[in-house]
């Protein structure tokens, strides 16, 4: 697979619009939104219309990709296993041929990446078109998101096996670990909008039944596996995208049960371990790149609030006793994105010209909160970088997919 999926043409997409009015607020704010007064309103269809629109028109120009078109003679999986390498692992200069060493925050060019731009590719791609099917009822873009999903996870010839046994392996020391599960935070838009795509003809029930199966099955890996076990208990950004992984996995497939043992994980784990007394990520602090790892695990713990959070159970309103939470975590990072130049770390080592972009934590927490800053900053920014390390660490690109209610997705035209 060429590099040239992750080309300017392919992602960048028309700005977005600069229209302010009524709500699709999330249906878990509802309440919070009701009793505050004044309380700000974002309408994200006028808003991302030319946007969406653009992308899904070109996207319908391309077909499916999925990562039986390339394969890695390292790779210790077959034809329909996912493979990657680790980032940061480099040849070691005083053994050429033995196992690689670690770089932090240098990412390897050599390294076989071709399955995770595929998986980037249908991130990008199937929930733009299936935003556009909800923003027209146009059924070519419902037709073709759903071609994506038949390939990825229904068609023999084509399709993904549901693990990640395979990803990050490290040349002579591992055919695969549990840090590679992060590798999927890709998919957890896709099962977003896969939500919003089952009230569309253009997925029938037994395809409908066979993805749902799919993610199922790989909730179940990721819950069980060593590798998903090693995975969940970590303590940076791997333990927080775990949990939106899953979280988001149990929503489309209808998990309670796992649904709330990702929210009792966020404020048994990820918030005690992750946020400390002033808001920030000590441990992504502590890396190379500790701006944009900060930004990062900031948007994924935003996303994990906003998938879990019920009028019963919000976790934007959760804290500690000491007052650690997810508040306290937007107060720390919101001045920073706000001016970068106010960062008190140095650069981070790759990449810190291209930070911010369009933060979905902004959008989420602007709404959760009643922050019209956090929602003006929102708007500013760009909601489509070029750069692919930028776009492999944004999942989080459809914002209409997470604030229209996807039970309520327009089915007419089809």
């Amino acid at each position: 697979m060429p590099r040239d999926l992750l080309s300017r043409r392919s992602f960048c997409t028309a700005a977005a619009g600069t229209i302010l009015a009524s709500a699709l607020a999330p249906r878990c704010l509802d309440a919070r939104q009701r009793e505050a007064q004044n309380a700000p309103v974002i309408d994200i269809a006028a808003i991302d219309r030319d946007r969406i629109l653009r992308a899904a028109d070109h996207y319908l120009r391309e077909s499916p990709i999925t990562i039986t078109a390339s394969s890695s003679p390292r790779s210790a999986g077959g034809a329909h296993d996912y493979f990657s390498e680790g980032d940061y692992w480099w040849p070691d200069p005083k053994n050429p041929g033995g196992p690689y060493i670690r770089r932090d925050g240098l990412s390897n060019p050599d390294n076989f990446n071709d399955h995770r731009l595929a998986l980037i590719r249908l991130s990008v791609q199937m929930p733009a078109l299936t935003a556009a099917w909800v923003l027209t009822g146009e059924p070519r873009y419902a037709s073709h998101a759903a071609s994506h999903l038949r390939a990825w996870f229904v068609d023999p010839a084509a399709l993904m096996n549901p693990n990640l046994q395979y990803a990050q392996a490290i040349h002579g020391l591992f055919t695969g670990r549990g840090t590679g599960i992060i590798d999927t935070i890709h998919l957890v838009e896709v099962a977003r909008a896969a939500t919003h795509l089952q009230r569309s003809p253009a997925l029938n029930a037994a395809d409908s039944d066979a993805v749902k199966k799919w993610f199922a099955d790989y909730l179940n890996w990721i819950s069980t596996s060593p590798n998903g076990i090693d995975e969940r208990d970590a303590k940076n950004n791997h333990g927080t995208c775990w949990v939106m992984q899953a979280a988001e996995f149990a929503n489309f497939t209808g998990n309670a049960q796992a649904s709330a043992e990702c929210s009792a994980r966020f404020k048994t784990a990820l918030v005690p371990n992750q946020i400390a007394a002033n808001g920030s990520f000590p441990l992504e602090l502590a890396r190379t790149k500790p701006y944009g790892y900060s930004l990062f695990n900031l948007d994924a713990m935003a996303t994990v609030c906003q998938i879990l959070s019920t009028p019963g159970d919000d976790l934007w309103a959760f804290e500690l006793p000491d007052g650690r939470g997810m508040q306290k975590a937007m107060a720390y990072m919101f001045p920073f994105i706000a001016d970068k130049k106010s960062w008190p770390l140095p650069p981070d080592v790759e990449y810190f010209d291209q930070w911010p972009i369009r933060q979905p934590s902004l959008l989420f927490a602007g709404l959760a909160y009643g922050r019209r800053e956090y929602l003006d900053l929102w708007r500013k920014l760009e909601p489509d970088p070029t750069t692919d390390e930028i776009i492999r660490n944004n999942p989080i690109r459809q914002p209409l997919l997470w604030l229209s209610d996807p039970h309520l997705s327009r089915s007419t035209g089809d």
